[in-house]
């Protein structure tokens, strides 16, 4: 596996930056990702790569924006992802705490 793409709904001007959960979109869900940035000049949508990294235990540079560049939804791909991906991607989806 080369590279994992992962549907998420991002919620900007949180107070706290977090990815746990799922917000229900009629296909699965998307992971949500809280950040504290606001939707203003992409700062939002980079505090989203740089959590999902964070998240994810994998480096920025590897998870990039595909999709929804200014929208909530947005499909991220993470390259060279951990063989693992798929079961943390399940445990954060399984974080309702977020």
């Amino acid at each position: 596996m080369t590279s994992r793409r992962c549907a998420v709904w991002v919620r900007p001007g949180a107070a706290t930056t977090s990815v746990g959960g799922v917000r229900d979109d009629g296909g699965g869900g998307l992971l949500v990702v809280s950040v504290r940035e606001r939707a203003v000049d992409g700062a939002a949508t980079q505090a989203v790569l740089e959590a999902v990294a964070a998240a994810l235990g994998v480096k920025r540079g590897q998870v990039q924006l595909v999709s929804g560049f200014t929208s909530r939804r947005k499909i991220l791909e993470i390259a060279e992802p951990p063989e693992d991906i798929d079961e943390r991607l399940g445990d954060l989806r399984s974080d309702f705490s977020a």
